[in-house]
């Protein structure tokens, strides 16, 4: 008995197949896999297929594989679920990585991923084949999504295929312990993409105060010394960009904290392999004052390619102090990012003093990505590279819906399954470069998805290039009206179904009843929704010219607060000013706008700070950089049957004259005190706790970090967009959404309904 007790028992012989989903294609998977299976014993083989990644092993205890390939997966790779299915034993010796299988994919690319620890250390080592070349990759970091056409990911549907490997690299490609095993952009001095121009005559010419448009991994930036005023204000005179921040790029982290004050979040954020622009609070340091005039914060990112540290490298060797470049997307007047070479002669010739290029295309342009930390959580202003396309999981599978969003920040939306793709940053639609670059996105997410949609979601507003744009798709179209669409997108990824309550908040959108909206508090409930209230509408004097002249706002508050009388006062000698206000007085009938980005605009011109804007939101922000501590005003608000009324905030503002810093901090912290009761009230009449807060105004961190905390301290649950931004760039992933719930209930409302009441 004690010797049958002592043998040991060997497990059976088992073979699983596991089907692997997720970002799991250009990541090294299949490598890690091939390691993983022999040094466990294993027999089988894995491949790339439409689907992801497909394995079979074969052996004793198969039944940890699953959980080690989910436990220690590639840093790069995103597992979305490993199916197991059990088969019979076959008696296979060794493990064997196969060819690809095509087909409809139900996969997805990976996102650009900023240069790795062991790239870096390459292209700074003089024995590595590797040193000093500007394209340096490995299956961890590099281009993805802005090199490839269309999946399944192998270097032929790459920007790569026109760049033959040298006998050393398709040794690496083909070696299953090399990092750079199947790592499709791989390529070396002998046999990859160059540079126009070297590295030193691109640092010099920044040195002497130069404007150098640089190619890089999406795209092309502006770069100029970070330090150097004259540099920056010529380059702001040739891009036509008289206000409107500049991002900073530096070497690292050390560099990053030596001009910022950090918080463990956003270091954790700067670096990230997506390596977005964060939004951090400055020293006192060398950076010019022209970066971001009127500003609390600027925008910092890591260098994220190796040009970019080799380029860093090279301005090292001229200074003391670490450098920093200004770091701006290179594109004239609005139009999209200049991603292609004859493109970047033609339209940057009158920026830049030197043209960098190389010959590797980018397949599909990108942003940087732009983001901040709220409430110790990263937040999207813009999303772009880095992160597109990584999916927003919606909880449950549905139709495939095509959402062409709004036509400022615009962005498209593809739902595959139970995943919605959002495209990078396309920007305004009001060029026609801006137009073909949405088509370009559609046709591209399409394609990397392999997904033909069967419905088309817009706007409600007649005159958006955005909604002709999916009314030319020759799909059924769902409109969904902008304000439920913000509200929409925060429910979706939260997966929040049932009753939610959203406050909408932003610049304008087009409301059912044909007026401007801006200031919602919405019911949703599936594909049931109602407004069930709204800030108190002002004038709207001028349509479009009202948010490019906050002064116009200014005088419309006064007008609605009773007190136009004032408006000589506050604006001495200002023509406009008093031609409007006779106007009123002559008993003009203007449109009206609940919107709350026009309320700011209002209390900004007031409180003397800016009467006109030359980029979109400008006196909003600079309100918000004035901000030191929010303080509410008694009775500085009023809510009657669901309105809410800041009209005794504009009057005190308007009779007090107190100067912007203190009217920022008393305007900011009525507003989070009225808000939050107004939300109170509703879900209070609702029966409901959770309250979805989107719209532009959500990017203002004082109001949105105000707002979440007054939220929670009336028992309340706010949900913040966290996976796609709050403004308009996340428009199509709410529309997306709804439309959904609206196809799969089999009832399109074109009007809002009271069933949620």
């Amino acid at each position: 008995m004690a010797g049958a007790l002592g043998r040991s028992i060997v497990s059976p012989i088992r073979r699983l197949r596991l089907r692997v989903r997720g970002a799991v294609q250009g990541v090294g998977f299949r490598p890690f896999a091939y390691r993983l299976a022999r040094n466990m014993g294993f027999s089988g083989f894995v491949l790339n297929d439409s689907a992801g990644v497909l394995i079979e092993i074969e052996g004793p205890d198969a039944d940890r594989f699953p959980d080690v390939v989910r436990n220690e997966a590639p840093p790069l790779a995103r597992i979305d679920s490993i199916d197991v299915l059990e088969l019979d034993p076959s008696g296979g010796e060794g493990f064997e990585i196969l060819e690809s299988l095509s087909g409809r994919s139900a996969t997805r690319i990976g996102a650009d991923a900023a240069t790795c620890a062991e790239c870096r250390r390459e292209l700074t080592d003089p024995s590595s084949r590797f040193f000093g070349y500007p394209f340096v990759n490995c299956t961890h970091c590099g281009p993805r999504f802005t090199i490839t056409r269309a999946l399944p990911y192998d270097r032929a549907r790459t920007s790569m295929a026109s760049f033959p490997m040298c006998a050393a690299c398709a040794a690496d490609y083909t070696d299953p312990e090399n990092r750079r095993f199947h790592a499709e952009p791989v390529a070396c001095p002998d046999c990859g993409p160059g540079l126009s121009h070297p590295i030193t005559e691109v640092a010099a010419k920044i040195a002497e105060g130069g404007i150098v448009a640089l190619k890089g991994i999406g795209g092309f930036h502006l770069l100029c010394d970070a330090r150097n005023d004259a540099a920056i204000d010529l380059l702001r005179l040739r891009k036509t960009r008289d206000h409107k921040p500049f991002a900073v790029m530096v070497r690292d982290i050390d560099a990053a904290r030596e001009l910022a004050r950090l918080s463990e979040a956003e270091k954790v954020l700067l670096g990230s392999a997506a390596s977005p622009i964060v939004l951090v609070e400055p020293r006192a340091c060398e950076l010019s004052n022209l970066i971001a005039p009127g500003l609390a914060r600027i925008g910092v990112m890591l260098a994220y390619a190796p040009l970019h540290h080799l380029l860093f490298d090279a301005l090292a060797e001229r200074r003391h102090h670490p450098p920093a470049l200004v770091a701006t997307s290179a594109n004239p007047g609005g139009e999209p990012l200049v991603a292609d070479n004859a493109d970047a002669e033609r339209r940057l010739a009158a920026i830049a003093d030197l043209i960098v290029t190389h010959d590797r295309d980018v397949a599909i342009r990108a942003d940087d990505s732009v983001m901040q930390v709220i409430c110790g959580a990263p937040s999207f202003i813009r999303r772009a590279r880095g992160f597109v396309p990584e999916p927003i999981d919606l909880g449950i599978d549905g139709p495939s819906v095509i959402a062409t969003g709004a036509d400022l920040k615009n962005t498209i939306c593809v739902t595959r399954g139970r995943e919605a793709f959002l495209s990078q940053h396309v920007g305004g639609l009001d060029n026609a470069q801006a137009i073909r670059f949405q088509r370009e996105a559609l046709s591209h997410l399409c394609s990397i998805l392999d997904v033909k949609p069967e419905f088309a979601a817009c706007d409600l507003h007649p005159d958006f290039h955005s909604v002709r744009m999916a009314q030319g798709l020759n799909l059924p179209v769902v409109p969904v009206q902008h304000h439920l669409a913000h509200v929409a997108a925060v429910a979706a990824e939260h997966q929040l179904s049932g009753l939610v309550l959203g406050l909408a908040l932003d610049g304008h959108g087009f409301g059912t009843d044909g007026t401007s909206w801006g200031g919602e508090m919405l019911a949703l409930d599936g594909h049931h929704w109602n407004r069930t209230g709204s800030l108190t509408s002002l004038p709207l004097q001028g349509g479009d010219r009202a948010a490019r002249e906050p002064w116009r706002m200014g005088v419309a508050a006064l007008k609605a607060a009773g007190c136009i009388d004032l408006a000589p006062r506050l604006w001495p000698g200002h023509s406009g000013v008093a031609q409007l206000t006779a106007m009123f007085e002559r008993g003009m009938r203007p449109l009206w706008t609940s919107s709350l980005g026009r309320l700011f605009d209002a209390a900004t011109a007031i409180a003397g700070l800016r009467l006109v804007q030359s980029y979109e939101g400008q006196a909003a922000m600079e309100f918000e950089a004035l901000v030191r501590n929010p303080v509410e005003l008694e009775a500085g608000f009023a809510i009657r049957d669901g309105r809410l009324d800041f009209r005794p905030l504009i009057l005190h503002l308007a009779q007090r004259n107190l100067g912007a810093p203190a009217a920022a901090d008393l305007f900011h912290g009525t507003l989070i005190a009225g808000l939050a009761d107004w939300a109170k009230d509703g879900a209070r009449s609702l029966g409901a706790r959770r309250i979805a807060l989107g719209g532009g105004c959500m990017v203002n961190r004082v109001l949105a970090t105000g707002l979440i905390q007054a939220l929670r301290e009336r028992g309340l649950d706010p949900y913040l967009p966290r996976l796609a931004p709050a403004n308009d760039g996340g428009i199509a992933l709410g529309q997306a959404a709804y439309a959904r719930q609206v196809i799969m209930n089999e009832y399109v409302p074109m009007e809002e309904d009271r069933t949620c009441a």
